[in-house]
């Protein structure tokens, strides 16, 4: 609620507190202020109690608030592990696919010196050119 962020806390319990012992008082006033301060007073057992319960429902929603986000830093923390975990496996992979090019290029190159001179694409080379080829599986 939008009051509770301007007036202290106290301020409700105060009209509380003073909502139960104006009814004492009004004893020793005369008979004619008798209603009008137990009227008061009801009123301000009503607001008083009213404001005290949402002060304890603005207290427990502010606590359940600052659990989710120490939550939420958590699972982000996590996240940031599990990045890094997968980063590394990535790089892994990309050195070992970048490995297996280099072999293939290899191969050609020594495969293509041989047949260099004829103009037959020997099968040996289209096998190796496929292979180059092929997109790994991931």
């Amino acid at each position: 609620m939008w009051i509770l962020s301007f007036l202290p806390d106290w301020i409700f319990y105060a009209i509380l507190a003073l909502g139960f012992i104006a009814p004492v008082f009004a004893r020793f006033l005369p008979p004619i202020y008798k209603p009008p301060v137990q009227i008061v007073s009801i009123l301000m057992i009503v607001f008083g109690l009213f404001m005290a319960g949402a002060i304890h429902d603005n207290a427990a929603w502010v606590e359940r608030v600052n659990e989710m986000k120490a939550k939420v830093a958590e699972a982000e923390a996590k996240g940031k592990e599990a990045n890094v975990k997968v980063e590394t496996k990535v790089v892994t992979k990309t050195q070992v696919i970048k490995q297996k090019a280099q072999i293939v290029r290899q191969y050609i190159d020594r495969e293509i010196t041989k047949y260099d001179s004829q103009c037959v694409i020997p099968k040996e080379f289209v096998k190796a050119h496929n292979d180059a080829a092929e997109v790994p599986e991931k």
